[in-house]
């Protein structure tokens, strides 16, 4: 029998990925659950194994093809050995019952299985598009019955979705006539060296943060402000500590789970702080999902995301911290780590920096930037008076979209993370 072996589903708003390497050949043999693909999505690399013991008789891709999600990269012709996905295991030449060809799906190594998503329908471009335009998510497509061919979506099959959905799109109908605007200003020129200088093609990771940033400030009107923190207490508490931190409790003691805490701790004060914007309406998420921009080894950014921070003390806060920093630096993120922030966070004090205006992750409406904590005089008020002292002190930077969050929410929530900050309490944290 001859199995299709697809290219999968990789997680929110994924419509497609790069083959990287094949670690088997035409003619190989492979087990069921077998690695025999690497990908590379513009979030995640991932591995791809097998759905069945056979060997492969095609390979229809080869590296570097970018290849949509659904289409057949080879066939493979099944030995009649352990099928993943079926309902039986074929022993010798019996089976009670023999696997369709729906059932042979292709599976991410190390992926979690999700409840009630429909992971044989493939989504073709024009459910996508239309996806793309009503705002829902690949995951949220998958939970929709097809009433096409083998299950297949249809384009009604969507829109009577949408109809009944939680939070019901308001679509407007298209009215404006009018030539979009275009700039009368000239493309500034490029001089370019010949023998000096050097073009360096943008790799696709890079490229899709590009249009994410601009997509960004196109979308949300960006604000930012700023406050000044004394964090000379958790300064001097971290370097007392982080020792017998490491030592108890097995994890590296930094600073960031300590403003991961802060900052989730201000937005359970300011829930609207956690919200999407969705046409006319405001979507409030109920979790707390703290995102942190990460560079890669590639120099790329990522944001690797700490789930329900709300809900966990300083020690678990570590523990994911770390876990997904060491993700970062060594490319083995998995699609479930990346997705589903609604906070993001970004430590530009890590590269020097004193202070950034950092662009919003969207569909977020805020991202805090942490500057580089530095020693310097200043004057502070004691029982005696005033005084001047070395304190530890570092600037927060606060981009929020005005569209639903005006200044007083932005500004209140700015310092309720300074004060979290200021009075660390160890008793509290953990």
């Amino acid at each position: 029998m001859i199995t299709e072996f697809k290219m999968p589903k990789m997680g929110e708003s994924i419509s497609e990925a790069t083959i990287i390497s094949w670690l088997k050949n035409v003619g190989d043999f492979v087990d069921a659950e077998e690695t025999i693909l690497e990908v590379a999505t513009d979030k995640v690399d991932s591995e791809v194994a097998s759905p069945v013991s056979g060997v492969i008789t095609e390979i229809r891709f080869q590296k570097d093809d970018v290849v949509e999600v659904g289409t057949v990269l080879a066939l493979i012709e099944a030995t009649g050995e352990k099928v993943v996905g079926s309902r039986n295991e074929v022993v010798g030449n019996e089976s009670v019952e023999k696997p369709t060809a729906n059932s042979l799906q292709p599976v991410i190594l190390k992926q979690p299985k999700t409840q009630n998503l429909n992971s044989t329908t493939f989504i073709s471009p024009l459910i996508i598009s239309i996806a793309q335009k009503e705002n829902l998510s690949i995951e949220e497509l998958q939970t929709i019955p097809g009433s096409g061919a083998e299950g297949r979506l249809q384009k009604s099959d969507v829109f009577n979705y949408l109809k009944n959905r939680k939070y019901p799109l308001q679509s407007k109908p298209i009215t404006d006539n009018r030539q979009p605007i275009t700039s009368s200003y000239p493309k500034p020129k490029i001089n370019f060296v010949e023998g000096k200088d050097r073009i360096v093609e943008m790799d696709r990771m890079r490229k899709m943060i590009a249009d994410h940033m601009v997509y960004s400030k196109q979308t949300s009107p960006h604000v930012t402000s700023y406050i000044e923190v004394d964090v000379t207490n958790l300064v001097n508490w971290r370097n007392e500590n982080k020792e017998n931190f490491q030592e108890k409790h097995n994890e590296k003691l930094t600073f960031t789970p300590v403003f991961v805490q802060a900052v989730a701790k201000a937005v359970a004060n300011f829930p609207m702080i956690n919200v999407s914007v969705d046409e006319k309406n405001i979507i409030v998420h109920n979790d707390i999902n703290i995102g942190m921009a990460t560079a890669l080894p590639s120099r790329n950014l990522i944001v690797p995301v700490v789930k329900n921070a709300n809900e966990k003390d300083l020690v678990a806060l570590a523990k994911d911290v770390n876990t997904l920093a060491e993700a970062s630096r060594n490319n083995k993120l998995k699609p479930e780590q990346i997705q589903g922030s609604t906070f993001t966070i970004s430590n530009v004090g890590t590269f020097g920096s004193l202070m950034g205006t950092p662009i919003i992750n969207q569909p977020e409406v805020a991202i805090l930037a942490l500057g580089i904590i530095k020693k310097r005089p200043e004057v502070i008020t004691t029982e005696k008076g005033d005084e001047i002292a070395i304190r530890s002190m570092m600037y927060l930077s606060l981009s929020f979209d005005h569209r639903v969050v005006d200044g007083f929410l932005g500004g209140s929530f700015l310092r309720k993370v300074g004060d979290y900050l200021e009075q660390f309490d160890i008793n509290t944290a953990i």
